[in-house]
């Protein structure tokens, strides 16, 4: 017999983590970089992955199974979980 994905047998797959990566930058890069993100309301880090994202998107290099960038910050609330209305 042979285990199915629903088989409590089947090995789980973990989901996909993100790769961590050191980068090393000049300080004034990295100051320009950090005013260009929060003046487009993005982390520094984001702001890395969007620039290197469009680089490898124009290079036609960006991979087809890439999924969309993470949505970042607080969750869109619904109206029932929002601060009282006056």
């Amino acid at each position: 017999m042979t285990d199915t994905p629903d088989s409590p047998k089947a090995p789980r797959r973990r989901p996909q983590q993100r790769k961590q990566v050191l980068l090393r930058l000049d300080p004034s890069v990295y100051e320009a970089l950090a005013r260009w993100a929060g003046d487009e309301l993005r982390s520094a880090n984001a702001q890395i992955e969007f620039l290197l994202r469009k680089a490898l998107a124009e290079a036609g290099r960006l991979p087809r199974d890439t999924g969309p960038l993470p949505r970042r910050g607080r969750p869109p609330g619904d109206s029932a979980s929002g601060p009282p209305s006056p």
